[in-house]
């Protein structure tokens, strides 16, 4: 079992951050796009500041190196390759999109046909971005 290769990480993860990225800003500008500002609107919700753009897209690129982390660090116990990248994903996915997609969608009133669309939708981006930043990941 060899040392996390933290520069691979840093490689991978950054790759599947700004994969991550233009996946969130696709369904939230162009699929989404209109049906969000509706519903800001609805529910006299404030447009995001200018600033929300540049941090969002910052954590997503370190959210998409702890996702690398999280691959590096399984791939010695299930193996290199595909199946290990989607576990990670599958992590990442739940943790963030399924819990908190569910719960704010609860909260909010989501309907659930677009509850499901943002699901299935983030579970595609995070097994895509995963596998690619896992194909980038060498052990040290």
């Amino acid at each position: 079992m060899g040392k996390i290769n933290v520069g691979r990480v840093l490689l991978g993860g950054i790759i599947a951050g700004i994969i991550l990225s233009v996946g969130e800003f696709v369904l939230n500008e162009k699929v989404l796009g209109a049906q969000m500002k509706t519903f800001f609107t609805a529910h006299n919700f404030k447009e995001p500041a200018g600033s929300f753009v540049p941090i969002a897209v910052g954590l997503t690129v370190v959210l998409g190196v702890v996702i690398v982390l999280g691959y590096a660090a399984i791939r010695p116990r299930f193996g290199a390759g595909p199946k290990t990248a989607i576990m990670a994903a599958l992590f990442a996915w739940f943790g963030i999109y399924l819990y908190t997609g569910v719960i704010n969608g609860l909260l909010f009133g989501i309907p659930t046909n677009t509850m499901l669309l943002v699901l299935v939708w983030g579970l595609v981006e995070y097994i895509i971005a995963t596998m690619v930043g896992a194909a980038l990941y060498r052990e040290a």
